[in-house]
C-alpha cells in the first residue's frame, strides 16, 4: 500500500463542556501550537510520472466529506466515532477520488478496512494535524498542505488550511485536486478569518495552478446566499464550476439573502445548497463534464440508519476528455 504525505459555524455547530474542557487543555500547549502553526506548510515531492494506461477520456467518481474525527468528547456526531470512521473508510472504496476534513483522532480507523492505493498520511490528531486527507485510485504525484494566515477562536488549535495534489489520471492526463476546510463560525472575526482564507487559496491556486484543470472539494463554512461571505466571488474569480448549480440548480447560483438562516448540515439534499462543495474548472487540454451529482444520506448510516458523521457525503460524477496531447 503506498502512502503519500501530503469545523462548522455558530448557526451550524454548538458548543459543548466537552469543547471547553479541551480548549482549557490546549491552553497548556499554546506555545507548542503556536510552533506547529508556523511549521505546518508542508511539501513533499513524488515521481512526477508514472506509467498508465493511455486513455484520452472517462469518468471519475469523486466524493466529500467531512467525517467528524474530533475526539468523541468533543464531537456533534452522534455515533461512536472510532466505529464509524472505520465504517466510512470502508465505503469510500466505491469512489476514485475521495477529500476528507476533520480527519484527526481516528485515522488509523479510517484506513483500516480501506483499499484505496493512493492515500496521505495525517499530520497527527488534534492539535498537531490539519485534518485533511486524500484518498485515490490513482497516482498521487506530489502534495503540500498550506495553514491559514488567518483563524478564528477553535479553529486556532490545529493548522487547519488546505492541501494540494497534482494526479495522474492517465499516461497523459494530470489534474490538481485540492482538499479546503475554511474557518467555521458567522461572528464578525470569523467572516474575516473565512474571507482572508479564500484570498489565501485563490493566490496559492493562481500560482501552483495556473491554467491546469482543478477540482476542489472540500468545506467551505459558506453558502451562496449568506451575504457576508465571499464564496461567491472566489468562485467567479477563479472561473469555477460548482457541481451542485450546474446539474441540481439550473446553473443558477443562489441569491444573496440578508436574513439567511442556514439548515443543518445533516438536514442537506439535492435542492439544497450545502457548505461541502465541489468545483471543477476545465484546462487548454482536459475538458470536464458534470454527470452527476448527489448528497450520500443512506450509504454513510450505521446498522440503525443513523449518520456517520455530523455531515452529510456529497459525490459527483465527471466525465473527463483529453483535448491535446500534453508534451512531457
Amino acid at each position: 500500500m503506498l502512502q503519500i504525505n501530503i469545523p462548522y459555524p455558530a448557526k451550524r455547530k454548538s458548543w459543548n463542556l466537552g469543547l471547553l474542557s479541551l480548549l482549557t487543555i490546549f491552553v497548556s500547549v499554546g506555545f507548542m501550537m503556536s510552533f506547529k502553526r508556523v511549521k505546518a506548510s508542508k511539501v513533499d515531492s513524488f515521481p512526477s510520472y508514472i506509467a498508465l494506461s493511455d486513455r484520452t477520456s472517462g469518468d471519475l467518481s469523486l466524493l466529500t466529506y467531512n467525517i467528524a474525527g474530533l475526539p468523541e468528547i468533543i464531537s456533534s456526531a452522534q455515533t461512536s466515532r472510532s466505529s464509524s470512521i472505520r465504517r466510512i473508510g470502508s465505503r469510500l472504496e466505491a469512489f476514485d477520488i475521495v477529500n476528507v476534513q476533520e480527519d484527526f483522532n481516528y485515522h488509523e480507523d479510517l484506513y483500516t478496512d480501506n483499499l484505496h492505493p493512493y492515500r496521505t498520511v495525517s499530520m497527527g490528531g488534534v492539535p498537531f494535524g490539519d485534518g485533511l486527507s486524500t484518498l485515490s485510485k490513482y497516482p498521487l504525484l506530489e502534495t503540500q498542505r498550506i495553514a491559514w494566515d488567518s483563524c478564528s477562536g477553535a479553529d486556532c488549535l490545529t493548522p487547519k488550511g488546505f492541501s494540494f495534489s497534482r494526479v495522474q489520471l492517465a499516461k497523459e492526463v494530470f489534474v490538481d485536486v485540492y482538499n479546503i476546510h475554511a474557518t467555521a463560525q458567522d461572528h464578525e472575526q470569523a467572516l474575516r478569518a473565512r474571507g482572508s482564507n479564500l484570498n489565501q487559496f485563490l493566490k496559492f491556486i493562481e500560482t501552483h495552478s495556473k491554467g491546469n484543470a482543478l477540482l476542489i472539494m472540500g468545506d467551505f463554512n459558506a453558502h451562496y446566499a449568506f451575504y457576508k461571505d465571499h464564496i461567491r466571488q472566489f468562485q467567479q474569480a477563479m472561473n469555477l464550476q460548482d457541481a451542485w448549480v450546474s446539474l441540481c440548480n439550473a446553473g443558477v447560483i443562489p441569491e444573496e439573502e440578508v436574513d439567511f438562516q442556514a439548515q443543518h448540515a445533516l438536514m442537506v439534499h439535492d435542492g439544497m445548497e450545502s457548505i461541502d462543495k465541489i468545483y471543477f474548472r476545465n484546462s487548454d487540454e482536459l475538458i470536464f463534464k458534470a454527470k452527476s451529482y448527489r448528497v450520500e444520506k443512506e450509504l454513510f448510516t450505521n446498522d440503525e440508519g443513523e449518520p456517520l458523521s455530523d455531515h452529510c457525503a456529497v459525490s459527483l460524477t465527471l466525465g473527463w476528455e483529453l483535448k491535446t496531447i500534453r508534451k512531457k
